[in-house]
């Protein structure tokens, strides 16, 4: 198995089989902590974004909680049997990380964040239908193409990070010009894909019999994409919105 997500490895549920009398991991309680994961975001994120833009710590609430997430997020990746306390807790950090980004784009393209909001929901809706339905299948061929396109772009914005300490960048992740936006469109693609990787992963791991703590790494593993996605959609309607005025 394969996914773009760093989180759910091709080995994430290899080391698990089915154990008689333990709780297993099931579709349904990965779909029940997702939700409540997501609730807990979304209840952060609001929490930051009524604050609004002229918070004085806004900066520093992104920091933080872009830096604890990650670490949270590598403690999490490392050690699936933390993934009950650590999920939460991601999911607490990214959605204050979130709220303060959204409150930064907003009070440059008003409007955009409720479009980010309803399309990044659309999109997991509409693909774990269209999975669910078997229009879409995570085959081998499949996961391949995605995982490789997710690799050159992570290492896309790897160089760019290290080219900004040179005070150089890469125009073609930052442009707003039709390069600029066919990459945004191109990396949204990609980032919503991974979601059907993730749908597969977990559905694999329930039916290997994984233990229930899995059913928190699983959330936690689409809580991953599902961030990634808004953040491309959102840098998305920005350049868009740019190009306007």
């Amino acid at each position: 198995m394969r996914s773009g997500n760093p989180a759910l490895t091709a080995d994430t549920f290899a080391a698990y089989g089915t154990v008689p009398g333990a709780e297993q991991m099931t579709l349904g309680g990965t779909v029940n902590k997702t939700a409540l994961s997501l609730v807990m975001l979304l209840i952060a994120a609001s929490y930051v974004w009524n604050r609004g833009a002229t918070d004085p710590g806004l900066g520093a609430w992104i920091m933080v909680s872009v830096i604890a997430g990650f670490v949270v997020a590598m403690a999490t990746v490392f050690k699936p049997v933390w993934a009950p306390y650590t999920t939460p807790a991601y999911a607490v950090l990214q959605g204050v990380a979130l709220g303060g980004i959204s409150v930064v784009f907003e009070a440059r393209y008003p409007g955009i964040v409720s479009q980010a909001v309803f399309l990044t929901f659309g999109t997991l809706g509409a693909l774990l239908m269209a999975y669910r339905s078997g229009v879409i299948k995570a085959t081998e061929n499949f996961k391949l193409g995605v995982v490789a396109a997710t690799g050159g772009i992570a290492l896309l914005y790897l160089v760019s990070f290290v080219l900004g300490f040179f005070g150089m960048s890469v125009p073609l992740i930052h442009s707003s010009g039709t390069f600029g936006i066919l990459f945004s469109v191109f990396v949204v693609v990609i980032a919503a894909l991974n979601l059907v990787l993730d749908f597969d992963f977990i559905e694999r791991g329930a039916e290997r019999g994984a233990p229930k703590h899995m059913e928190w790494y699983g959330a936690f593993g689409l809580l991953v994409t599902l961030v990634w996605l808004y953040l491309e959609i959102l840098h998305l309607l920005a350049k868009l919105q740019s190009r306007e005025r």
